[in-house]
């Protein structure tokens, strides 16, 4: 699928905190200047979570995680909804196979039935990414 790609979470919040900033995240960003992103359905919740936990532990206020909410908005990222019943019975097998969470599983997935590249900062899910000759942005 030209012109997209499936970007974790771990690069997206690297946007958020500037103690995670990374050249990596950066040029991830950078390249949805030109094209797509792909998030699974459980992305947003995930943001939402880091949010939350960053403002209680006072990483950052509110009106940051609202800025932070809104400049994402305006980025060229689609939240995919797939089947649920199909879908669970494909990530607890990819799952089991590359011993990953769920969550990371779900990025895996995406980035396998849609044919691109995968951004991400997590180890485990690059190591999983590169056994299963998926490309890595």
């Amino acid at each position: 699928m030209s012109g997209y790609f499936v970007v974790d979470n771990s690069v997206v919040m690297a946007w958020c905190f500037g103690d995670e900033a990374s050249a990596y995240a950066d040029a991830v960003l950078e390249q949805l200047s030109e094209n797509t992103a792909l998030v699974p359905a459980i992305w947003p919740l995930e943001v939402v979570n880091v949010l939350l936990v960053a403002e209680r532990k006072k990483r950052i206020r509110f009106a940051d995680s609202v800025r932070f909410l809104s400049l994402l908005s305006a980025l060229p990222i689609v939240v995919e909804h797939p089947g649920h019943k199909a879908m669970m019975k494909e990530l607890l097998s990819l799952g089991r196979t590359s011993v990953l969470s769920a969550y990371d599983t779900a990025y895996l997935s995406l980035a396998m039935r849609n044919n691109c590249p995968v951004a991400t900062l997590d180890k485990r899910l690059l190591e999983a990414a590169k056994k299963l000759d998926i490309p890595v942005l």
